[in-house]
């Protein structure tokens, strides 16, 4: 009976953070991260990071023809160089001030959208959103807002195509130095089973909702609302658990 309810319950939240990033392109950590680690913290990253995966394949397939590779891969070049500044700086800098840092740019940047200050979608913009979003996925667990703002007023099939796709080549990337450090193995991939359920019911469920976000142009509202939530979210969760 235990077992029953503990799987129903992982299955509702993971279905809740799958359809918000299914819907907006990003934001399943928001929702998981915290509930999952009071369930059983070896949910997390491993087990989280891999059904995630998982649901950004099925987004990429379900919107692959509306993103651009090329703009893709000058990210992923960027994401690269961000994550080896931030591995170099948090040797050397206190992780809590970085992530406290790395939630104010993501405020005072959802400040600038607000009142229409807007990123042109140039090759040297998009590397450097790449390396902001390298450096804080690495040093403060939100890799997705600076992406998601650049691209904010793109269509919501561009942005979660992009997001999705750029999503898989990190998620993978972390997979792999888990793996290697040893944090990622078989008891993680038992683990990760029963996260899929709510995995494929949020996606499901987020096919309908992108067409109520897409036609009510709540596209850009919705990004800039879940970076917030989420900027704010890291700030105090690296106060509080100091």
């Amino acid at each position: 009976m235990e077992l029953f309810i503990t799987t129903f319950v992982v299955t509702i939240i993971m279905a809740a953070g799958s359809v918000l990033q299914g819907s907006v392109g990003f934001g399943i950590g928001l929702i998981t991260v915290p509930l999952l680690a009071l369930i059983d913290p070896l949910f997390v990253p491993g087990p989280l990071l891999l059904s995630a995966l998982l649901l950004s394949f099925l987004m990429s397939s379900r919107e692959k023809h509306a993103s651009d590779s090329f703009e893709i891969r000058l990210a992923l070049i960027g994401r690269v160089i961000g994550v080896i500044v931030a591995g170099i700086l948090l040797y050397f800098l206190p992780s809590q001030k970085m992530t406290i840092l790395c939630g104010l740019l993501v405020i005072l940047a959802v400040i600038f959208s607000y009142f229409d200050w807007n990123v042109q979608l140039t090759k040297m913009n998009i590397t450097g959103v790449g390396i902001l979003s390298g450096f804080m996925s690495t040093s403060a667990a939100i890799g997705g807002p600076p992406v998601a703002l650049l691209y904010q007023n793109a269509s919501g099939s561009r942005l979660r195509s992009t997001l999705s796709r750029f999503f898989v080549f990190g998620i993978m990337l972390s997979l792999s130095t888990l793996a290697i450090i040893g944090r990622f193995g078989l008891q993680e991939i038992k683990m990760t089973l029963y996260l899929l359920p709510g995995v494929v019911i949020g996606y499901l469920g987020s096919s309908r909702l992108i067409l109520i976000v897409d036609n009510s142009n709540w596209t850009k509202k919705a990004v800039l609302l879940v970076s917030v939530v989420s900027a704010v979210v890291v700030i105090v969760r690296s106060i509080v658990f100091v």
